[in-house]
Order: C-alpha cells, then sequence, then structure tokens
C-alpha cells in the first residue's frame, strides 16, 4: 500500500484547502417592507416575489 514518504507541511495542506472556505450570505433588502431576504427567493416577512403578493400578508393577521 502507497504511504506518503514526507509530513505534508501546514502550508500545503492550507493551500490545498484554500477553496474550501465558506462564502457569506448574499442578502438583498425587500422592495415592499425592507426585511432582508434572499435574491430570486419570497420575501418571508411579507410574502411578495417579483412585486406581486404571493403569500397573504402574516403582519395583518397578528
Amino acid at each position: 500500500m502507497a504511504t506518503p514518504r514526507k509530513k505534508v507541511s501546514k502550508s500545503k495542506r492550507n493551500m490545498r484547502r484554500s477553496h474550501l472556505a465558506l462564502t457569506p450570505v448574499n442578502a438583498v433588502l425587500c422592495p415592499n417592507c425592507g426585511e432582508s431576504k434572499l435574491p430570486h427567493h419570497m420575501c418571508k416577512n411579507c410574502g411578495m416575489y417579483n412585486n406581486r403578493q404571493v403569500l397573504k400578508d402574516r403582519r395583518q393577521d397578528a
């Protein structure tokens, strides 16, 4: 069975893992209520998507 001849240095190991870093979530503001939401997703707060009401407004129920 093949085994490594030399120990992999911390530098080489970290360079190999450099593309595994997490990226921050790209949140945008809802134009209707101002709540942060994911782009191309419905707003969970007011139920709007693409300037259309797709869910009943939860804020009026409370």
